[in-house]
Order: structure tokens, then C-alpha cells, then sequence
């Protein structure tokens, strides 16, 4: 396996290889650059329903079922948001979407594979720039492009998880050059390898334990948080929301996953390389439901991943005690990112109910009860050490 084979690379992991500000979009998207440029200023209007309904309805099916690709991601990182905005830029959620929005995200999530609102990989993966373009890909040297109020605390929250996915890149190398030297029985190779990624593990972590920094908690939940939720298992939209003028969903309400860390295709990689399995509960069924979710490369990276790892086999087999040491302790380094998730989890969400507002303090923006089975999840992989 080669990270190049799925569009990927060990100094950007799973980010975009462009940024999207290096990327033009053709003239007749300018109406609608401005507006997403503008977004804070027309959300904090109270009436972003009233200026994005009057942007022009673009009919993007051609363009986008032949555009570069890199175009056809940019756009859907600006439609993305504006979408978002018109759901939940005001007090109550709309029973439709007008066919200004809903027609053009869906050509450009048809040409995409993905769902027709914002993504992990639009809101993330795609929406970061370099000040020094000479630079890395590190805190103090990216910003967020597209946004929907601004501010330290929504830019912080979206940089902290391009600084992991940036850092996750050796990871990703590491494991593809694992999955090599588990299937030639290389045991000192497959040891000096998991013992460089314990490494890049520690990075990984302290770049998440640096969150609180400059994203607080209550910030997040009433400012941040409200604009990512999907339409479904969601209470304000019961019905899913109406695509206005998009024929084949025949004006039935659709019920799509909000934009959710757990989009992200690092840890999913990781069980994936190191063959760590879970047992069914909703949680499960969620996550591999949001597997469709992802950029189509970064689902056959895991796919592949998981089909060709014979990592566990090989450390068992072996018997050697340095292995099975560095296969453990890679395996809790994982645990330990998923136990700050856990706690980010509590601390930012679900503690949050004490401002009697809204914005389920039970359910994810992913739409599903998260506090149990995050836990869970994180007690199933520390177990299955060997």
C-alpha cells in the first residue's frame, strides 16, 4: 500500500493536497463566493433565509459530473456552508430547502459520493489554508477559510482537528509500511515501526489536548455547535429536510448525518491496522453508517487497510516480546486519544445542560446518543491488547 494510491500523503494525511484558496471557481459562482465570504455578516442579520434565498439557482449537474475535482470539493465546501446557514441560521429549522441550494449541492454531492450537506471533509479536510506557504501544516501557521460567524472560537475548534489530521500523516505512512512488513514476517521492521508511531502518536495527542486553548466550551455549544447538525434524529426536523427541485428525492423529506469528528477517517484507520473490532450496539451501527460519509478514496484507504493487515496475526505469532510491547503500546495511544474525545464529549456538550436551551446535550451532531458508547468503544480497544 502507498498513501499516494488514495490521494494521500505522510505530510498531510487525509487533508486536501490543494488549498482552497489556490482553487478558482468558474464566473458564475461568484453571487454565491460572496455570500459564503459574507456569511457572518448575513447570519448576523437574523434573516440569512432572506438574502440566500435570493442567490441564482445554478444548474451544476453537467459542470460537475465533469469539473476538476478540486473545483467540484471547493464548491462544495461554499454550498456546504451556505446550506447549513439557511437551516440553522434562524430560530426554527424550514421544512425545505430551496431549489437555489438543493439542486446544486446535490449535483455536487452526486459527483462526490457523498451527502448533500456539509461534511467532515468540507467543513475540514478541504477548508484550511497556510500564512507561510513555505510552512507546515502546524497551529500557528493555518487559518480556516470558510466559517459561519468566526471568531478564535470556531476557527480553533476547526484548526485543531486540521492540525491532527496533518500530524496523523506519518501514521498513515507508518501503517501502510506496516501492513508490508507484517506480510513478509519482518518482526525487528514491524517493531522499529510501531515504535516510531507511538511517537507521532504523542504529537497527535498533545495537538488534541490543546483545545481548550482557545475554544471554550460554553462558546462552543451556543456559537460553534448549532450550524454542524444534520437532519437526522433530529427533533427540530423530524420529517428530514425537502430538497426543493431535486426530482429524485419526489419531495419527501431526507434524513442525512451531521458533520461529526467521527467522520474523521484517522481512528478508523488505526482499528483498522491494528484489526481492533467492536461489539454491535448503536453506536457501531452509526459509525459505520457514516463510513459512506466519507471522501470515496479515504473509504477504500480503510477498506483496504483492513483487508490486508495482517499485523495482529504477525505480532502473535512471533512471540517476540519487543513487538507485542509496541503493538500494545500503540494500541493504548489510540485508546488515549479516544479518551480525550470522551472527555471533550462531556466537558462540551454534555455539561452543557445547564443553559436550559436546546442543542441536545444527548445526541451528537451526528445524530445519535454518544456519552455510553464513546466510552465503550474506548473500553473495547484498550482491551484488545495481545
Amino acid at each position: 500500500m502507498k498513501l499516494s494510491e488514495y490521494d494521500m500523503s505522510a505530510s498531510r494525511g487525509f487533508l486536501s493536497h490543494f488549498e482552497i484558496i489556490d482553487i478558482d471557481l468558474p464566473e458564475i459562482f461568484a453571487p454565491i463566493v460572496a455570500a459564503a465570504e459574507n456569511l457572518s455578516g448575513l447570519m448576523t442579520t437574523g434573516s440569512a433565509r432572506h438574502w440566500l434565498a435570493q442567490l441564482p439557482t445554478l444548474d451544476l449537474a453537467e459542470w460537475a459530473a465533469n469539473a476538476p475535482e478540486e473545483q467540484v470539493r471547493v464548491a462544495m465546501v461554499r454550498y456546504s456552508f451556505l446550506v447549513q446557514a439557511y437551516v440553522w441560521g434562524e430560530s426554527e429549522a424550514p421544512a425545505a430547502l430551496p431549489a437555489n441550494l438543493a439542486r446544486p449541492i446535490v449535483a455536487l454531492a452526486d459527483r462526490l459520493d457523498q451527502a448533500p450537506l456539509l461534511p467532515y471533509s468540507g467543513y475540514v479536510l478541504d477548508n484550511w489554508a497556510r500564512l507561510d506557504r513555505n510552512g507546515p501544516v502546524t497551529l500557528d501557521n493555518v487559518y480556516m477559510v470558510q466559517n459561519f460567524y468566526g471568531g478564535a472560537d470556531e476557527n480553533w475548534f476547526v484548526l485543531i482537528h486540521v492540525a491532527i489530521e496533518a500530524a496523523a500523516g506519518p501514521l498513515l505512512d507508518l501503517a501502510c509500511q506496516l501492513v508490508d512488513a507484517a506480510r513478509a514476517n519482518e518482526v525487528s521492521r514491524a517493531t522499529t515501526l510501531l515504535e516510531d508511531m507511538i511517537a507521532h502518536w504523542d504529537k497527535v495527542n498533545g495537538i488534541f489536548d490543546r483545545m481548550p486553548y482557545r475554544c471554550d466550551p460554553y462558546i462552543y455549544y451556543q456559537r460553534v455547535r448549532p450550524y454542524i447538525h444534520g437532519w437526522a434524529n433530529n427533533p427540530a426536523l423530524p420529517d428530514g429536510l425537502i430538497y426543493e427541485g431535486v426530482e429524485k428525492y419526489h419531495n419527501k423529506g431526507q434524513a442525512f448525518r451531521g458533520q461529526t469528528g467521527s467522520q474523521s477517517s484517522i481512528v478508523p484507520s488505526m482499528d483498522a491496522l491494528f484489526q481492533v473490532s467492536h461489539e454491535n450496539d448503536p453506536l457501531r451501527t452509526f459509525l459505520d453508517e457514516l463510513h459512506a460519509y466519507r471522501p470515496v478514496q479515504h473509504r477504500r484507504f480503510i477498506e483496504d487497510l483492513r483487508e490486508q493487515s495482517k499485523l495482529r496475526e504477525c505480532a502473535i505469532a512471533s512471540g517476540d516480546a519487543a513487538l507485542k510491547q509496541a503493538f500494545n503500546a500503540s494500541i493504548e495511544q489510540v485508546a488515549r486519544f479516544r479518551t480525550r474525545h470522551l472527555e471533550y464529549a462531556a466537558s462540551y456538550i454534555n455539561k452543557q445542560a445547564i443553559s436550559g436551551k436546546g442543542n441536545d446535550t444527548e445526541v451528537g451532531t451526528g445524530g445519535t446518543p454518544f456519552m455510553k458508547y464513546l466510552k465503550k468503544h474506548r473500553d473495547e480497544n484498550r482491551a484488545q491488547v495481545i
